[in-house]
């Protein structure tokens, strides 16, 4: 199957425009990785401690109303309402209560302020501040490892300047996802970092399949300049990568609109993370191979 027929785009010749909105991407994306780091994004009760609760009610209950009756016992909440079964999911950054009190609590406060609507607590969840800094500092760690090993995996089976070149790839697609969550202001916790995960290992197979083209007609055209086997091998893979990034692309999708409000910032960073990592296994990965080589030369193949 074809979605487009063979093509003939000049993709390396483009390099300088997308590296330009790929650095304008990483400074965000780097940004926003400080910030985590720091613990000043929007960081989720993963990492900074709290408590996560998710309430059914027999009957339909105002965000409004539930935030004011929690606020006034003195507790900050995030609210996120679930539109099928009456359900809040409550999250409940860090308090002056102790560890196991904060939904005891929380239920406390429902039975008093709305006594005729009862409910029942379907999961809780609560996560101490020393906790939430250990899982911030391994995340930064384990996304760290993912990228000496994508380097030391590609450098194996290609050569040491494809390692890189999809180590780079990887990085700014982690870096985007980033930058869109920063400035979006959407919540960063697990699930965010395993989509990112996700998309480090969708993104490198897709520069694999890129890289292989490119390796066998470096073969083939020994004495071809190196832009030109380039872009002879992106556009006979190009029919490839659009049909396998489009029918992720409609998985996830549909998980962010019929999923449901718990998993729908994992599922929106796995749709920002097809596209970019579809776009930096060709405008990423590719020309920095080429950069690195001299221009008329033949990469080791």
């Amino acid at each position: 199957m074809e979605f487009i027929k063979k093509t003939n785009i000049d993709f390396i010749g483009k390099r300088h425009i997308s590296f330009v909105i790929s650095g304008i991407i990483a400074i965000i994306g780097i940004m926003g990785v400080i910030q985590v780091s720091r613990g000043a994004a929007n960081m989720g009760i993963d990492f900074t401690g709290g408590t996560a609760l998710e309430m059914k009610f027999d009957k339909h209950i105002a965000m409004d109303r539930a935030r004011n009756a929690l606020l006034k016992y003195g507790l900050e909440p995030n609210l996120q309402e679930v539109k099928d079964g009456n359900k809040l999911l409550i999250k409940i950054g860090k308090t002056n209560l102790a560890i196991g009190k904060v939904a005891g609590t929380v239920e406390d406060i429902f039975k008093k302020e709305f006594p005729d609507n009862r409910f029942t607590v379907e999961s809780s969840t609560e996560i101490g501040p020393s906790i939430g800094e250990k899982l911030r500092k391994d995340t930064l760690i384990a996304i760290a490892i993912a990228m000496l090993g994508i380097i030391i995996y590609i450098a194996w089976r290609f050569d040491f300047k494809f390692g890189v070149a999809a180590a780079i790839a990887t990085f700014h697609d982690v870096l985007a996802m980033f930058a869109v969550f920063y400035v979006m202001n959407k919540e960063i916790n697990l699930l965010f970092i395993t989509a990112c995960l996700t998309i480090a290992g969708y993104s490198l197979t897709d520069t694999v399949v890129v890289f292989d083209r490119i390796r066998e007609n470096l073969r083939k055209n020994l004495k071809e300049a190196l832009p030109t086997v380039f872009n002879l091998s992106i556009n006979e893979v190009l029919s490839r990568t659009i049909i396998t990034s489009l029918t992720v692309f409609l998985a996830a999708m549909s998980l962010v609109l019929f999923g449901g409000e718990v998993i729908h910032d994992f599922s929106f960073a796995l749709v920002i993370g097809v596209v970019v990592g579809t776009y930096s296994s060709v405008f990423v990965a590719s020309p920095v191979v080429v950069i690195w080589e001299s221009r008329g030369k033949p990469a080791k193949a």
